[in-house]
């Protein structure tokens, strides 16, 4: 019997799954397995980087599409978000990310002028479990999917009956049970250093940088309005009661105030500035290096 440590590549990102209780072998490998199948099916419905994926299959074909059992999660705070921060975090952005060079075959090259994403209601009629695409257009969960992939990989784990464990997908986390996690924060700037750390215990933490997918002018977040990366922010960390939150928080946060978003939303946040000064909140208990 051992406590195993999962660790694998998925979803275009590295994941680490720690656990700490006890698991034969047999058990292991059967954990393993369902946990990569249940990440190959969320991928296969919600990428936009696969030819086979259904988001792929809407930026073809209007009409009416059931989706998955998972998806009134991830649609209900989509939308939630998109009215929050009138329109900013939308998944509409995918043909605007796609233009601007993160295509499927990751170009990183800009194919034409981008142009404003369409609005949902010109596009998503959305009564779960039905879709209706009223205009093709490419979806993009970039903002929350991974988050909430991390939250279901949490729930297939407790199903298990598994109840000490910490997911790492990318640097977006999730703990439950025992000790509190020490997270470094990562000089966004430099990669192979940290200008802080903060303890995580039984929540999640995402981040979000401009210098993660650089080419060009652009980041892997684009404003739909100015259609252009923002840049007045570094980097900054949400750390939040589930990881789809957090992980939504960290793109909102780029075209937001935390104080407006405090409004609707619970969470704890650090930002860091382009001469890295730095805002947190009250519950944001982060120790910071003074030589970073």
């Amino acid at each position: 019997m051992i406590a195993p440590t999962f660790s694998f590549d998925a979803i275009g990102t590295h994941w680490q799954i720690e656990i700490n209780d006890f698991l034969s072998e047999e058990e292991r490998d059967s954990l393993l397995n369902k946990i990569k199948e249940r990440i190959e099916s969320f991928d296969k419905a919600y990428s936009r980087f696969r030819e086979d994926s259904l988001v792929t299959e809407m930026s073809r074909n209007t009409g009416v599409y059931r989706l998955p059992v998972d998806a009134d999660m991830l649609f209900s705070h989509y939308k939630k978000f998109y009215d929050v921060t009138d329109g900013r975090v939308t998944p509409l952005i995918g043909d605007v990310l796609s233009d601007a060079g993160y295509d499927a075959k990751y170009s990183l090259i800009q194919s034409k002028p981008l142009t404003a994403p369409l609005l949902w209601d010109d596009v998503l009629e959305y009564q779960y479990p039905n879709l209706i695409m009223k205009k093709t257009a490419m979806l993009d969960f970039g903002a929350g999917g991974k988050g909430y992939l991390i939250d279901i990989v949490a729930s297939l784990l407790e199903k298990e009956g598994i109840s000490t464990y910490c997911i790492d997908a990318g640097g977006d986390i999730l703990t439950r049970g025992g000790q509190p996690l020490i997270i470094g924060l990562e000089d966004p700037n430099d990669s192979s250093k940290v200008i802080g750390k903060v303890a995580l215990s039984n929540q999640s933490i995402a981040g979000s940088a401009g210098n993660r997918r650089v080419w060009g002018e652009f980041h892997h977040i684009i404003d739909p309005v100015t259609l252009q990366s923002p840049k007045h922010i570094l980097g900054l960390w949400v750390i939040a009661d589930t990881t789809i939150l957090a992980d939504l928080l960290a793109t909102a946060l780029f075209f937001i105030s935390p104080e407006e978003l405090s409004k609707q939303f619970d969470f704890e946040f650090m930002i860091v500035n382009p001469d890295y000064s730095v805002i947190t909140s009250d519950g944001f208990s982060a120790e910071l290096f003074s030589d970073a």
